[in-house]
This record gives C-alpha cells, sequence and structure tokens, in this order.
C-alpha cells in the first residue's frame, strides 16, 4: 500500500540489513562486490545485474542484447527525474523500504515506465504501484492533484503519454466543481419569515483553490481552466482565479527588470520578456465572456503591461473591447495610460483611449434599451442604463482631456477627435469640456486662427455656467467669436428669465423639440437605423427637458428676486409721490396766507384751447 505522508501506510518492500549508501561518488546498495555501474544524471549507482533485470525490462534487453560483450556500465542521461528517481526505482529493485507520495509520484511513475518495469517482467511491479497510489490518492484530492501537476512540469512529454496530466487535470475541474455545489447548497438558508435568501457575501469564499493555482506553470494552468470552464464552474471563480494567477506571475514586473534601460538586451532578459509575453496572451484568452466578472482596474493593468511587453495586437485589442464593455465604472487612473511608443509622440497613450472610446460608443449604439417586463423602452428621464453610462464616461473623458492637454506632442487632430467621439447629449454642461479646450490653448500658443476656431465650435455656449460664461468673456486666449457668442447668449438669459422662453421668443418646449429634430428619419433607412435614430432623438430630448428644467427653475428663482424688488421700488415711488403731493400744498398755502399778489381774473380764468393742448401733450 501506498503512502502520502498523512495515515496512509507506507510502501513496504522487502527489508535489507545493509542500507544504501554513497561511497566514493558512488551509490553503493550491498556489501556484495558489484557487477554494473549505471549513471544517470552525473550520478554513478554500483549495482547488481540480478535484483535490475528482473523488474526492468530496458536493463533486461540492453544486457541480453550485449552477451557477447561484457556489460559493466550503462548511462540513462534522459531518465526522467534524474538520480532521484532512479535510486528510489532502484530500492524498489532491492525490495529496499521507501514511501511514495504526492512529491515523488509522477517522477516514479515516468522513471518506471522508461525503466519498463511493468507486469510483464514481475508481479505488483513499480508502474502498477505508482497507478494505485495516482488514482486512489492522488486524484481523490484537489491539493494532492495540484501538487503532482506541479511536480509534472519537468517530465514533459513523458508525464502527457501516461495521462498523468489529463488524470490531475480532470481530477482537479471535477473537484471544484463539486464543492462549488456543495458549497452554494450550503449557503442556502431560510429567515425567520420562512423566505429562502442566500449569503452573497460568501459568493467566493469557498474557492480556496484560487492560491493553490497560482503555483502551476502558465501551460499547466491553462489545461486546468479549460477544464473548469467545460465542467461548469462558475465565471466569477475563474475571473478570481485568473486575477490571482496573474498578480502572482506578474509581480514586480518593470522596464528595468526586463533590461529595457540597458544597452543591450541579454539572453536571460529576453527569454524572461519571451515567458511574460506569452503569459499574458494567455490569460487574455482565459478570461471570462460574462461583463463584470473581471474588475476594470485588473483589465487596465494587464492592457498597461500588453503594451510594456509588445504582445500581439489580437491580445490588446481583446483587451480595449473588453474594457470599453464597461467603460462607465473607469477612472481617471485607469485612463492614463503609458505611452511606450519610441518615437516620443506623446507622453499617454491617446490612440488606445480613443480606442476604447470607440468600443464603448458601439456597445451603447447596439445596446437594446427595452423594459424586460413590458417589452417597450421607457419613456421615464434617466431610465436608459446607457444613458446614465454615456453621461459617466462624458464626465471622465472631459477629466482625461484637461489632463492630456499640457502636452506638447499632443496633436490638434487627436485631442479633437477624442471630443467629437462623444454625442451632444452626453454632455449636460459644457464646463469640463471648457477646462479642457482652455488648458490645450494654454499649453499650445503655437495654433493659427483657423485652429483656434476648429477647437472652440465644439464648445456649446448654451451648456456653459455663470461662472464658465464669465470666465469666457474674459479669456484672452478664446476667438473673438466665441466671445460673442458668450456674451449674446448671456444677454438672451438675462433677458428671457422673466418670460421662460428662449431664442426668438419660442417656448422651451417648442425650442427643444426643433432644435433636436432637424429632420425626421428617410424612407430609405433600414427599420433598425430608423430605430437607432428615433432612440438617439428621444435621448436628446429627454435630456434638453432636463436642462430645460433646471434652467426654468434658476429662472423662477431670479424671476421672483426681481418681483420683490419691483415691488419695493413700486411702494417707494407711491412714498415720493405723496409726500410731494403734501409739499406742494403746504407751498401753496403758505403762499396765499403771506398776502402776497394773487393772480390776476385773467389769469385765473382757464384757456379751453391750453387746456385742451396741454392734456393732448400729457397724454
Amino acid at each position: 500500500m501506498a503512502g502520502n505522508g498523512k495515515g496512509e501506510k507506507p510502501l513496504v518492500l522487502l527489508k535489507r540489513s545493509n542500507p544504501p549508501g554513497k561511497q566514493g561518488g558512488k551509490w553503493i546498495f550491498s556489501d556484495v562486490p558489484s557487477d554494473i555501474i549505471i549513471g544517470v544524471d552525473g550520478g554513478a549507482f554500483a549495482l547488481h545485474k540480478f535484483p535490475l533485470v528482473s523488474q526492468s525490462g530496458k536493463i533486461r534487453k540492453i544486457i541480453a542484447e550485449g552477451k557477447d560483450s561484457d556489460v559493466s556500465k550503462l548511462q540513462f542521461p534522459d531518465l526522467p527525474g534524474g538520480a532521484e528517481a532512479f535510486e528510489l526505482a532502484a530500492k524498489f529493485c532491492y525490495g529496499i523500504n521507501f514511501e511514495i507520495t504526492t512529491s515523488n509520484v509522477a517522477s516514479l511513475r515516468c522513471a518506471a515506465e522508461y525503466l519498463q518495469m511493468t507486469e510483464d517482467y514481475a508481479d505488483e511491479n513499480l508502474v502498477a504501484r505508482t497507478e494505485v497510489y495516482l488514482n486512489e490518492v492522488v486524484i481523490q484530492s484537489l491539493e494532492k492533484s495540484v501538487e503532482v501537476l506541479h511536480s509534472c512540469e519537468n517530465l514533459l512529454p513523458l508525464a502527457e503519454e501516461v495521462k498523468i496530466l489529463s488524470r490531475c487535470v480532470d481530477g482537479i475541474a471535477s473537484k471544484a466543481c463539486r464543492e462549488q455545489m456543495a458549497s452554494s447548497l450550503s449557503r442556502l438558508d431560510y429567515s425567520s419569515s420562512g423566505r429562502l435568501q442566500s449569503s452573497c457575501q460568501q459568493n467566493c469564499s469557498g474557492d480556496w483553490w484560487v492560491e493553490d493555482l497560482s503555483v502551476l506553470r502558465i501551460d499547466m494552468y491553462q489545461k486546468v481552466i479549460l477544464a473548469m470552464r467545460s465542467k461548469g464552474v462558475r465565471h466569477e471563480s475563474i475571473g478570481a482565479s485568473l486575477v490571482h494567477y496573474a498578480h502572482h506571475s506578474l509581480k514586480g514586473l518593470s522596464k528595468k527588470q526586463l533590461g529595457w534601460d540597458a544597452s543591450s538586451l541579454s539572453k536571460a532578459a529576453a527569454a524572461m520578456e519571451h515567458e511574460q509575453r506569452i503569459l499574458v496572451e494567455t490569460i487574455v484568452s482565459l478570461l471570462p465572456a460574462d461583463m463584470n466578472t473581471i474588475p476594470i482596474a485588473f483589465l487596465f493593468g494587464l492592457l498597461r503591461t500588453a503594451a510594456m511587453l509588445d504582445t500581439t495586437v489580437a491580445c490588446r485589442l481583446d483587451l480595449e473591447r473588453r474594457i470599453g464593455l464597461q467603460l462607465e465604472m473607469a477612472t481617471l487612473d485607469d485612463l492614463l495610460i503609458p505611452s511606450h511608443s519610441h518615437t516620443g509622440d506623446t507622453l499617454f497613450d491617446v490612440d488606445t483611449v480613443h480606442r476604447i472610446l470607440v468600443n464603448f460608443l458601439q456597445q451603447d449604439e447596439n445596446q437594446e434599451p427595452v423594459d424586460s417586463h413590458l417589452g417597450y423602452e421607457s419613456d421615464g428621464l434617466g431610465d436608459s442604463p446607457s444613458q446614465t453610462a454615456i453621461i459617466k464616461v462624458a464626465k471622465v473623458m472631459d477629466s482625461y482631456l484637461a489632463e492630456i492637454a499640457p502636452d506638447a506632442n499632443l496633436k490638434l487632430s487627436k485631442f479633437v477627435a477624442i471630443i467629437e467621439l462623444l454625442p451632444d447629449y452626453a454632455r449636460v454642461v459644457d464646463d469640463g469640456l471648457y477646462r479642457a479646450i482652455d488648458i490645450y490653448l494654454k499649453a499650445h500658443p503655437g495654433l493659427t486662427e483657423m485652429e483656434r476656431k476648429k477647437l472652440c465650435k465644439l464648445i456649446d455656449c448654451q451648456k456653459l455656467s455663470q461662472e464658465a460664461c464669465a470666465h469666457a468673456a474674459q479669456n484672452e486666449r478664446l476667438p473673438v467669436h466665441l466671445v460673442v457668442q458668450v456674451l449674446y447668449f448671456e444677454q438672451l438669459r438675462l433677458r428671457n428669465s422673466l418670460v421662460g422662453t428662449y431664442p426668438d421668443g419660442e417656448p422651451a418646449m417648442v425650442y427643444a423639440s426643433q432644435r433636436i429634430n432637424s429632420g425626421v428619419p428617410s424612407a430609405a433607412m433600414s427599420p433598425r437605423d430608423n430605430y437607432a435614430s428615433l432612440r438617439r432623438e428621444n435621448r436628446e430630448l429627454k435630456l434638453e427637458i432636463a436642462r430645460m428644467r433646471m434652467r426654468l427653475t434658476d429662472l423662477e428663482k431670479e424671476q421672483v428676486c426681481m418681483k420683490e424688488g419691483m415691488v419695493k421700488s413700486k411702494s417707494s415711488t407711491k412714498l415720493l409721490s405723496s409726500l410731494s403731493k403734501k409739499f406742494g400744498k403746504i407751498n401753496f398755502f403758505n403762499f396765499t396766507s403771506k398776502g402776497q399778489d394773487t393772480p390776476s381774473k385773467k389769469s385765473q380764468t382757464p384757456d379751453p384751447k391750453k387746456s385742451r393742448l396741454r392734456r393732448h401733450s400729457i397724454s
């Protein structure tokens, strides 16, 4: 019975009174003088032909074929497991006790296969003994299977031929799937109200094997993950395993470590770079297809590493596509990808961010914002998830533009391309865009007047806040026409603050609808294009209504303040007029009482013509 060091019985063999030892650089297994010396991996074993021939078919054939010549020395330079594995095989031939464990069973099984120690030459030979241990001990435990699989890395291709790899991989995947199902059932419990509940905090708590797999080489790890996927292991668990494996394998990766800072790339550094490149490409190929199973920060980290290692274009494009599917979760730090271009173009990789944004917008256009229960598009403002996502992305992209704007090597075409990608409805307020453009103008004073006009046309003056308008009105870097537009719309905003209308005196709703619905879908367009166009117009109308509501609220507040001011001014005017009348009467009374000359009768008699003319002039 084979043992594994945890309560199992050790492999019981015939005991020898004189244990083997190493003397003079040779392994001595008996006091009787040896008649054959076998060299393995630089080591020499002084042995005897009879015990070896009785167990090993390979040695028997070699000795049998060399009857005419005295065979006293043999060399096995390519024996799997080297001298340690051959020592255990020799002990088995001599009947000396030793224990089969998870650390030596793979090398022992391969050495037995190499030496042809099968049942054809002896009963219960070494091949049969190791097979029993693999099937009854190793495959039944996930931990032991991982350990044996790890030990097979230096035993290829023989370990694969004797199916140690396939059995261990299948055992790991099966055990992980069973334990996951068992842990999922155990997490289900009933609350005091009798309703079935599940603890979401323990989703991956039972996946303890995630850390164990990190010791495997990437080719072995790939086999395990593919087997787990075929067995039905959760995508969340596979994603967690990939994240942990990548962090463990790519720890400390840097240009200096790869030797990129040196004048010449050494062979060791080049080999390491190649291994890291293969590792990243394999991890990317194993990523689950489901969204939100991999943190976006991890995807950005992989993308930076892939760019630094110069992986295949397909690998980087796949990462960009995955990031684009959940770009609304990205932060400014995630987008600041260093540029590894040797041309010294820009400090940050603007082209990669541009492609990511394109992927996001394409996904947004293809998404059907349909209510899952009712089957039609919701009419509520802001109910569409893609609509909320694109507004979040617009805010982050404006911050990104402001961050890359000071780069003197950033071309205007690249800067404008990112701005033009986002549709008008993505920005509720253009303050962030105005700030980014202002920074770019300040960092690039050599722009021509035409280039400045082209850049500033991207700003919608009607979306600027009062603070931004006040800044723009005094900004000497802006073209004159933009400053005029800012002042014009500010004047309109003040003029319409009392009536609540927009330019040309149109009501707010009419103006919004005319501004958005510039045309109807053409009959030549496909139904899908018509639907997409209607969706965009509906979304733009919703956002325009939201902006109008916000602006109307501000205008109502201003109107209330102005009415209060007018009421105060009217009350003060009435008071002054009453006081002036009283003072007039007092003056007239004083004038007559003092006995001064009164007007003559002629002057006291009113002239009808003059009075009529006076009334007409007043009226």
